[in-house]
């Protein structure tokens, strides 16, 4: 834009140039002067030389300070009666060599490793944590245990206790493994780092009946995704109370509840059958007979089916926890 008002003012004038183009003539002018090469500032009389940079550098760097952070090499030295600069300069002193991080020693998390587990058919892969249910009164809650089966979404036991407990986590994983007919090396249990999730209580109780236990990492929500998502399908039903009236109120809404969820609830991540279809085997048979209500609304009316014959959805043949990146 400047160019062209260059241009045009040598046949217009700066002042119409500057107007017909919407160019302020302070820029025109501006652009006009030659450009001041840049000067090298001079450096401070009072600027540490380069052999005492060095001299600072190699104290900040050596075995006894390389853990220390500037402003603690300052005082120690400054204490031993030595001073070489602020503690300022010796942070630019670092930064000139790219060397600011951080240097003290202290404990890091250790790294965990992310959980993968696949399970192909029911009582592989069971998923198992507890939420709070508001009770009566403010700060008052129960706690309600779930155990869901991962691939067939079937919650095969659950429990609602006054208090979160490692004992109570045990009686109600042997109880659910009795009723499922759980066998040694079977079944893996996977759950999130709750107190009575990692308690020696359920461990021992795991190791006993020849059960795995995983769990998910640290402050890592999804590495729990089954029991997540049943647990806010749950708390978004339209009858779900604000608070229950006593830990009886809970127990029944959760009966209801829970029957609801495993024998009427059509499961979009299962081809839209239920819970109870997939956990107890029935799911080909359903497939079939919706199948054939397809293929009979086809055969009446092809034309309101414009991608040909519809098929009914089938079930996944695997499901992941933290499913691993194809390479």
């Amino acid at each position: 834009m400047i160019q062209a008002s260059e241009q045009l003012s040598q046949h217009a004038g700066v002042s119409a140039a500057c107007q017909a183009l919407s160019v302020p003539r302070s820029s025109f002018y501006r652009a006009r002067q030659p450009k001041k090469e840049a000067q090298p500032r001079p450096t401070p009389q009072r600027a540490l030389s380069g052999e005492e940079k060095v001299q600072v550098r190699q104290a900040l760097n050596s075995e006894r300070f390389q853990d220390s952070s500037p402003r603690q090499v300052y005082a120690t030295l400054l204490d031993e009666g030595i001073y070489y600069c602020s503690w300022r300069t010796m942070y630019r002193i670092l930064d000139e060599h790219q060397e600011v991080r951080e240097r003290r020693n202290q404990l890091r998390h250790p790294k965990y490793v992310k959980p993968e587990l696949l399970t192909t058919s029911p009582n592989m892969l069971w998923s198992w944590d507890l939420t709070k249910l508001r009770g009566p009164a403010k700060w008052t809650y129960y706690y309600l245990y779930t155990i869901l089966d991962v691939f067939s979404r079937y919650v095969v036991g659950w429990m609602i206790a006054k208090r979160e407990s490692a004992s109570l986590a045990q009686q109600l994983i042997r109880e659910t493994c009795e009723k499922q007919g759980i066998q040694r090396e079977q079944l893996t249990v996977h759950a999130d780092r709750g107190s009575s999730m990692r308690s020696k209580t359920v461990a021992l109780l795991l190791a006993d009946l020849g059960v795995t236990k995983t769990h998910s990492r640290p402050y890592v929500s999804n590495d729990n995704p089954y029991s997540e998502s049943q647990f806010k399908t749950m708390k978004y039903r339209p009858d779900y109370p604000e608070r229950f009236g006593s830990i009886q109120d809970a127990r029944t809404w959760a009966r209801f509840f829970f029957r609801w969820y495993n024998h009427d609830h059509h499961h979009s991540a299962l081809g839209l059958m239920t819970p109870a279809d997939v956990h107890h085997g029935q799911a080909e048979s359903v497939r079939e007979q919706r199948q054939q209500v397809l293929q009979a609304a086809y055969a009446a009316h092809p034309e309101r089916f414009v991608l040909g014959e519809p098929q009914a959805p089938g079930l996944p043949k695997e499901v992941w926890i933290n499913k691993p990146q194809s390479s």
